[in-house]
C-alpha cells in the first residue's frame, strides 16, 4: 500500500439489506489486496465480516431496512480489527457460545453456525451489547503481509 495513502481506519454504513452485503465483500476484498494478505486470510476475513453484517442484518435489526448497520476496519501493520454494529437489542452471549454448531442435531439446521465460523476463522471475536445502543461484534485478524 502506498505509505502517502495509508489509512488507519475505514467506516462503512450499509442499510439493513442482504443484498448491500456485496459491498462489505468488496471493501474487505480491497484492503487484502492493499495489505499484501494471502488468500487464506483475504477469505477468512471477508467470510467472517460478511457473516457478522447477516448476523446484525437478520437478528439485530430483523430485516428493518431503515436501521443502519456499521463497519467500522481499523488497519495496522500486524492486524486488522473490524468492528461491526447493530442497534438491535442485542443476545444472550453464553447461550449462543454454549451451543454445539457440530452436534448431530445442529448438523442439520438450517443456521446457527455463524458465530462458529467466525471463531474459526479469526484470532479474537468478542460481542459488547449494551442495552438501547445495540450490539457489536468485534473481529480481529493477525498477519504478515505477502511479499509484494
Amino acid at each position: 500500500m502506498a505509505e502517502e495513502c495509508k489509512p488507519s481506519v475505514l467506516r462503512v454504513t450499509i442499510p439493513s439489506c442482504l443484498e448491500w452485503l456485496g459491498i462489505i465483500d468488496k471493501v474487505c476484498e480491497e484492503i487484502a489486496l492493499q495489505l499484501g494478505l494471502t488468500e487464506a486470510d483475504a477469505n477468512a476475513l471477508a467470510i467472517s465480516v460478511v457473516e457478522a453484517g447477516t448476523n446484525a442484518i437478520q437478528h439485530g435489526h430483523r430485516l428493518e431496512k431503515a436501521q443502519p448497520v456499521d463497519f467500522r476496519f481499523e488497519l495496522t501493520e500486524e492486524r486488522i480489527e473490524v468492528e461491526v454494529r447493530d442497534r438491535g437489542p442485542g443476545f444472550d452471549v453464553q447461550k449462543v457460545l454454549s451451543w454445539d454448531p457440530t452436534s448431530p442435531e445442529a448438523l442439520l439446521a438450517p443456521r446457527g453456525r455463524g458465530i462458529f465460523i467466525m471463531k474459526n476463522l479469526m484470532d479474537e471475536v468478542s460481542f459488547r451489547i449494551v442495552e438501547g445502543e445495540g450490539c457489536w461484534v468485534n473481529l480481529t485478524k493477525q498477519y504478515v503481509p505477502t511479499p509484494s
